[in-house]
């Protein structure tokens, strides 16, 4: 769609909108008018992807669906935080994104359980034991055997990890404004809100163990 295509069904709109709000004329109106008339219509239509080629019509109409949309864009922002932390790393002893936020957990904690500290983090066993003996391994992390469960060990971050957090601190936040971009002050306010809806959403499905496999994902989209 070009510039006039635009502008002429965007008049066609506002023409409808006048229609049906004489006395309530406004942006802010429009604006709801709008979003209800693309909701009903089904009438959403993302904008092009620039990793698209043009073959494939049929997948890449499935990958623009509201819902495939938001999910792919999550994934490349998730991409995007990565590496920007990655770089704000280097020259550190913290490896990755997960071995700051780990760090940063144990922080606010007296001392966590290696299963606690995992499940926090929202990350694999497997991902989880890696992350924390790289953090015995170059000592910004205490462990200790766990006095009401002999299995476990607990962990607490130590001095020299506190120090190194809090140096790591600036650049984060360095990071976390490229992250955020050009949003205005009410944009990101409206952005947090959507944010944490789906935080605790999520946080309550990985905390029951409600997704377990693909049959789960497919049941839940079936309820």
């Amino acid at each position: 769609m070009n510039s006039f295509q635009l502008i002429s069904q965007l008049v066609n709109l506002i023409e409808e909108f006048e229609q049906s709000n004489k006395k309530s004329l406004s942006l802010e109106n429009f604006s709801g008018f709008l979003n209800s008339r693309l909701a009903d219509q089904g009438n959403y239509t993302a904008n092009a992807d620039v990793r698209f080629g043009k073959e494939q019509p049929e997948a890449q109409e499935m990958a623009y669906q509201l819902d495939n949309n938001i999910a792919r864009l999550f994934i490349f922002m998730s991409r995007y935080a990565k590496s920007y932390i990655k770089k704000a790393l280097l020259h550190t002893s913290l490896a990755t994104a997960e071995d700051f936020t780990c760090l940063a957990i144990l922080l606010t904690h007296s001392s966590l359980s290696k299963s606690e500290l995992i499940q926090l983090n929202l990350i694999e066993k497997t991902s989880g034991t890696e992350i924390i003996n790289r953090l015995l391994s170059n000592e910004l992390v205490t462990q200790w055997d766990d006095q009401e469960d002999k299995r476990s060990k607990r962990i607490a971050i130590s001095q020299k990890g506190k120090e190194l957090l809090y140096v790591v601190f600036a650049d984060m936040n360095h990071v976390s404004k490229i992250i955020t971009g050009k949003l205005t002050l009410s944009e990101k306010i409206t952005l947090q809100y959507l944010l944490q809806q789906l935080e605790n959403f999520h946080f309550g499905l990985h905390n029951n163990k409600s997704i377990t496999n693909r049959n789960d994902i497919v049941a839940w989209n079936n309820n």
